[in-house]
């Protein structure tokens, strides 16, 4: 039972080789580039959400944060299209695999505190104690801080695999009563397959949300730091 409820979460082989590469690839070749100069209705609406995330989300910066523009949108894309996939049946869902988020949050969080020691790095020490702290506890206040700088990229990878992999649990779970009540119950399976419906719909809001989130908050690193 144990093995069936988490075997969507192990990484798919090939001849005994991992294909998590591809499956990471694969997103980007779904998203449609123009190749003509009018461009359809499909490529037209994809620049004006992508245009309509990068002004809220940039809205805040300055010049130097504005540079990370490609990066944080390339962010947005990459996981939102790939939580999306997972959602499919038989698919596997890269980014409810922690060492990837984690692959994807330290470099993301280490280059924006490497900006801001380089450009902010009064600032950026002055985080470290707090205006006004008294002497016995400059020490203590230290460490905290420390801790609590070092823990975000780490809070960015778990928020993003538990909200994915909590979600794709309760489909699977949801989907077993549904096929034990058939049997049982119609009016039942009826019910709980309305349920997992439901909860569907809820995944895919949450697929994009989320990665919405991961990007904004690896935004507001940015901000504090430029």
């Amino acid at each position: 039972m144990n093995e069936n409820l988490f075997a969507s979460f192990t990484t798919p082989t090939m001849m005994g080789v991992p294909i998590v590469v591809l499956i990471i690839v694969f997103p980007s070749i779904l998203f449609p580039s123009p190749s003509r100069l009018i461009n359809n209705r499909l490529i037209s609406t994809q620049q004006w959400l992508v245009q309509l995330t990068l002004k809220q989300m940039l809205s805040i910066h300055n010049y130097k944060g504005q540079t990370w523009a490609l990066m944080l949108m390339s962010l947005v894309l990459f996981i939102g299209s790939t939580n999306l996939l997972g959602l499919l049946p038989h698919s596997f869902t890269p980014t409810t695999q922690l060492s990837m988020n984690l692959g994807m949050a330290i470099p993301l969080w280490a280059g924006t505190i490497v900006i801001g020691f380089r450009y902010k790095t009064k600032a950026s020490l002055a985080h470290f104690l707090p205006q006004g702290t008294p002497f016995p506890l400059t020490p203590m206040l230290v460490v905290i801080e420390t801790i609590s700088l070092f823990i975000q990229p780490m809070a960015l990878a778990v928020r993003l695999t538990a909200n994915i992999t909590a979600g794709h649990l309760l489909i699977h779970l949801i989907g077993k009563a549904t096929l034990a009540l058939m049997n049982i119950s119609i009016a039942t399976a009826l019910i709980t397959f309305s349920i997992l419906v439901l909860l569907t719909i809820l995944e895919l809001a949450v697929a994009l949300i989320q990665a919405y989130v991961f990007a904004l908050l690896v935004s507001l690193y940015l901000h504090d730091n430029t």
